[in-house]
């Protein structure tokens, strides 16, 4: 495989998971591992940019402060200043990357002196207009860094506002492709320069005027004031330049800008007038009609940017710049686009979306809610009328659209309108009783959803739906999930439950004079969703209900033959039941529908039930009932629960059931501190004379054929409070530790149970077992479900536990009475077989630092004395090894020279040595700090 395809595997993952790919190494290698790549001459553009992009994708997570952001920018630029000419895309895209990586890291926030001297490259390189000397192809040099700046200048506002006059003379200049990015750049320059001159108190003329003349170094204080989008609408207060101004140079600019928008795309045009429009309504003196040239041409336009662009002009100029005849030709254009048949779906909706919330130049209504213009009748949106033969978004949309046009019609033309939109539904009604496909039903019940939020107060229409829904049950009875749905929706965006209340018992009629052949137990489950919907409204009666269903479970096999699904059904249908505000009318019959399924239904569970719900109901007040069935969260704290009493008057077994989830962490886990593990060159020495001559390193090897050998790390935690947690939580029991894991590189963890957890006790000590398929740091994501002493269950989270690298450290896994030239050998073996190659991930390392001879001799003993093999501290030499489960090794040679400490590192695991090199780095910087301390 070569160094190209192993790119262009690793990218991609990384990019899919960047959290699951750095579980096996460190965003700091990793990024080395890029910018060495990066330098390679050997590797060819299409690679680079490949590795460009994880920068431009990900640029915090390889780049986490300022300070790696400013490297890595640094490293770039040197990059950048040494690829060829002919590298252009390569070029472009580390622009990107570097301004990227500048802006990400807040290194143009800080005002870093990498961020300065990039943008004065970036002004450079637009200033150099000299193609010829380079060719036409440098051109994408030029516009990649007018992004950059753009991008610099969007996010840090003010920057160039300063450099406004060199601005806009390179776009006169410019006459190529580039005018564009040119204008673009310019013109938001121009509206932030502007934008920050609004804040200031008192503005002169000769202020405003040096805006439009700057040509100086960048503004970076200015990028303090954190300007946003300015909130243009006709309720918003917009930032204002005082009047009286001269604005004879800044008009000339902007009637410049507008002729020659023309010659940019659709989507630059749209940014560039909204920049404009901003400018505009930030300075008195420029009047709205100097847009009015551009009218005709926007009128006319068949792109949906600047159609959006010139509705964002209306909003805010109004009547200023808009007359009563523009508003109604706009009107009518939105109307005749909406229904283009060149134009496609999602840009047909947008036109209707548009007519919506047209800005008219009078509004009735200034909500911001879905509303129709006054000028829209219903002779104008006849064109708009739904069809069946229209996908589902336009027919919906056009069905809303023409319901607010008959809603607010005058008097006498729009009852042939609503019934044409009534016949629609009902078309659709039809098709979906002719077995219609998913996608017809739910288009369907929105229809219907769509007709009734308009219309449900006409009676007439509204029986007929209901009919006409009742009528469909019938015959199909899948459609009782999307029934149960209309209904809710229509109660909860109606007051009047009128309808839904009508549509419920019409539909428990329909399912009382089924025939018995229709009520299949396949039929049945949808069947009982219903009337569990019916059974919540309190103004149907129930007694229907109750007949029908003991009536099934006498007169069939049900009891023998229904599943636990189809029992749990029915006591759905009974707990709600149970709730109904006229219970003491059916108490008689849902007695004995409740003991009839506690005596013969077959399934145990069903039975216990229904024994349990015939107890509530025969022993408990309607009020207590309630109170125990209803469900939803507590207010306030709960009080003691007596233990004397069966059941508290406020107190439910709902309530002691349900599993609550605290808002902030009650417990933790916090390590335990491990005692110095006893040396391993300091074991006994009885088997050195009976086993010389066994090979130790097959008798080594030879364990791990044994299931399991080796393969644990067990972590030592205490189970403490949090600091935070509230006094509820002082005592705490049955607990149920759940461990999750954010990588994969690691066996799922088994629950830990503990008894109890006392604020005022000693911690509970938790041993978290980890069986590592590779052995990287990880983190462990904890939960706890636990028992109060009210006996509610709660549901918590934990404080995350990083697990480190050191601590899935082990000894080497010899007998406890292994003699130290025994270990010895199986280290010298595994060495010599890591020097060797063998296996083929095995590797070997240098790792050098400076320290003293007393700090070294402290080092040794504080992080290696549990590891040591040999411990030669007259020859200035050790030995240590790490044995990482389920089967890795990191071997350790300490020597000590003159000038430096060296640690050759061998290893069976090549993927460890950056976490090995982290490591190192870590206690010996600890080390060294600590002696100069001292």
């Amino acid at each position: 495989m070569t160094i190209a395809d192993l790119w262009d595997q690793r990218i991609p993952a990384f990019l899919l998971s960047p959290s699951q790919f750095l579980a096996t190494t460190t965003s700091e290698s990793f990024l080395a591992e890029l910018l060495h790549e990066l330098r390679n001459d050997k590797a060819n553009d299409q690679v680079k940019i490949l590795l460009v992009s994880v920068l431009l994708e990900h640029p915090t997570i390889l780049c986490p402060c300022t300070s790696v952001g400013e490297e890595t920018a640094l490293e770039l630029l040197s990059v950048f200043s040494h690829m060829p000419q002919k590298s252009i895309s390569l070029k472009c895209n580390v622009m990107l990357a570097i301004t990227n990586v500048i802006i990400c890291t807040s290194c143009l926030a800080t005002h870093t002196k990498m961020a300065e001297d990039w943008l004065d490259l970036l002004f450079q390189t637009i200033q150099d207009t000299n193609d010829y000397r380079c060719g036409l192809s440098q051109q994408p040099l030029r516009a990649t860094a007018c992004d950059c700046l753009r991008e610099m200048e969007t996010c840090s506002p003010g920057l160039l506002s300063q450099k406004l006059e060199a601005l806009y003379l390179l776009k006169q200049q410019e006459t190529t492709v580039l005018h564009q990015s040119y204008c673009m750049l310019y013109t938001l320059g121009l509206k932030n320069a502007i934008r920050i001159l609004t804040n200031q108190k008192d503005v002169t003329d000769l202020e405003f005027k040096s805006i439009l003349g700057g040509n100086e170094g960048f503004a970076w204080k200015s990028n303090q004031l954190g300007l946003t989008f300015l909130p243009i609408n006709m309720m918003v207060q917009v930032p204002r330049l005082p009047p009286g101004l001269d604005c004879k140079e800044l008009k000339s600019v902007m009637s410049s800008l507008l002729e020659e928008s023309y010659l940019l795309t659709p989507t630059s045009q749209s940014a560039l007038l909204r920049e404009l429009v901003e400018v505009v309504a930030m300075v008195p003196g420029l009047s709205p009609t100097l847009f009015k040239s551009q009218l005709l041409r926007l009128f006319g336009t068949a792109e949906v940017e600047l159609m959006h662009a010139t509705l964002f002009m209306k909003e805010t100029f109004t009547d200023s710049l808009f007359t009563a005849e523009d508003e109604n030709f706009l009107l009518k254009r939105l109307v005749s686009t909406a229904q283009h048949p060149l134009l496609r779906i999602p840009e047909k909706l947008f036109y209707m979306d548009c007519i919506l919330h047209f800005p008219e130049n009078r509004p009735i209504s200034s909500s911001g809610e879905e509303s129709l213009p006054v000028l829209v009748t219903p002779r104008l949106a006849a064109s708009l009328l739904p069809t069946v033969f229209n996908d589902s978004a336009t027919m919906l949309c056009r069905l809303n659209l023409l319901c607010l046009v008959y809603l607010e019609a005058d008097e006498g033309g729009e009852d042939k309108g609503i019934d044409y939109l009534f016949n629609h539904i009902m078309a659709l009604l039809k098709i979906v009783d002719s077995d219609g496909s998913r996608e017809v039903v739910v288009t369907s019940f929105r229809a219907v959803y769509i007709f009734l939020m308009h219309f449900s107060g006409m009676e007439e229409l509204s029986e007929k739906l209901i009919d006409r829904l009742c009528d469909m049950y019938s015959r199909q009875c899948r459609l009782a999930p999307n029934l149960i749905g209309l209904v809710d929706r229509i109660q909860e965006c109606l007051d009047d439950y009128v309808w839904s209340v009508k549509l419920l018992r019409g539909l428990q009629k329909c399912i009382m004079e089924m025939p018995p052949l229709q009520l299949t137990i396949h039929n049945l489950s949808w069947h009982l969703k219903v009337l569990k919907r019916v059974a919540k409204e309190g103004q149907i009666t129930q007694r229907n209900t109750i007949y029908l269903l003991l009536n099934v479970l006498i007169n069939s096999n049900l009891c023998e033959r229904g599943k636990w699904q189809v029992g749990n059904a029915v006591l759905a249908v009974c707990r709600n039941l149970l709730e109904h505000p006229s219970i003491d009318q059916v108490f008689i019959e849902l007695a004995d529908l409740l003991q009839y399924i506690s005596v013969h239904y077959d399934d145990t569970d069903i039975k216990d039930h229904a024994r349990f719900y015939y107890s509530l109901l025969t022993n408990l007040s309607w009020e207590k009932l309630t109170g125990v069935l209803a469900k939803g969260p507590d207010v306030g704290r709960a009080k003691e629960r007596s233990h004397s009493a069966t059941m508290a008057e406020s107190e439910g077994i709902a309530s002691n059931l349900t599993l609550r989830k605290t808002e902030r962490h009650v417990l933790r886990l916090v390590k335990v501190q491990e005692k110095s593990l006893q040396s391993s060159s300091e074991s006994s020495e009885s088997l050195e004379a009976t086993e010389e001559t066994k090979k130790w390193l097959e008798v080594y090897q030879e364990q791990f054929q044994v299931p399991g050998f080796g393969s644990e790390v067990t972590l030592r935690y205490n189970l403490t409070h949090a600091n935070e947690a509230d006094t509820l939580f002082n005592r705490v029991f049955t607990i149920c530790l759940h461990f999750e894991l954010k990588d994969l590189n690691y066996a799922k963890v088994s629950d830990i149970h503990v008894p109890c957890v006392f604020r005022d006790r000693k911690p509970p000590e938790v041993n978290v077992k980890l069986r590592p398929f590779q052995p990287y740091p990880t983190t462990l994501c904890v939960s706890a479900i636990f028992t109060t002493q009210d006996g509610r269950s709660w549901h918590s989270r934990l404080p995350d536990v990083s697990v480190s690298f050191p601590e899935i450290f082990l000894p080497l896994p010899l007998p406890l009475n292994t003699s130290r030239a025994c270990k010895e050998e199986v280290f010298d073996r595994i060495w010599e077989a890591a020097a060797s190659g063998s296996p083929d991930k095995s590797a070997i390392s240098l790792f050098c630092f400076e320290t003293g001879d007393e700090s070294l001799a402290d080092l040794i003993k504080t992080h290696f004395q549990g590891y040591l093999i040999t411990d030669e501290e007259s020859k200035r030499s050790w030995k240590v090894l790490f044995f990482l489960p389920p089967m890795c090794h990191v071997l350790l040679m300490i020597t000590q020279a003159e000038d430096a400490v060296q640690v050759s590192i061998a290893t069976d695991n090549w993927e460890l040595l950056p976490f090995v090199n982290s490591y190192l780095q870590n206690i010996t910087d600890h080390s060294s700090t600590t002696g100069r301390d001292g």
